[in-house]
């Protein structure tokens, strides 16, 4: 069955998909806690408190992480939390660089395209306390 090319719109396509939610870190420790209190499934739990087993699953396998971290190189939440927080200073400070390393090979005065880069940067991260 062929339909018609102008009846497919971007409401009919995500019509099925669920909006995304977000769950506070206590909604998520509290659905771990019934996982390991209640003796129930995963899947059972998940189902009970409409969620998806494999957010659950991630939900319980992170709280086993950030509990008892192992050799294995997995990162707790406050570890993965530090990580995107230095990848974002390391961003910051070799764009600041390159912006500096650009007015010196021109003669002190940057490349018009590294000014724009960087206003664009510092307008987007002026939030950063950092900066």
């Amino acid at each position: 069955m062929d339909i018609p090319e102008e009846s497919i719109t971007q409401e009919n396509v995500h019509m099925s998909q669920k909006p995304r939610r977000n769950f506070t870190l206590e909604q998520k420790a509290e659905a771990v806690r019934i996982v390991h209190q209640s003796g129930k499934s995963v899947n059972q739990v998940a189902t009970e408190m409409g969620l998806t087993p494999s957010a659950l699953r991630n939900w319980v396998k992170q709280a086993q992480i950030d509990h008892h971290p192992n050799p294995q190189g997995q990162l707790t939440t406050a570890e993965r939390k530090e990580l995107s927080e230095l990848r974002r200073e390391l961003k910051r400070v070799q764009m600041e660089r390159d912006f500096l390393t650009a007015g010196a090979v021109s003669g002190g005065t940057p490349p018009a395209h590294c000014l724009k880069k960087a206003a664009t940067f510092f307008a987007r991260d002026s939030s950063d306390p950092m900066s």
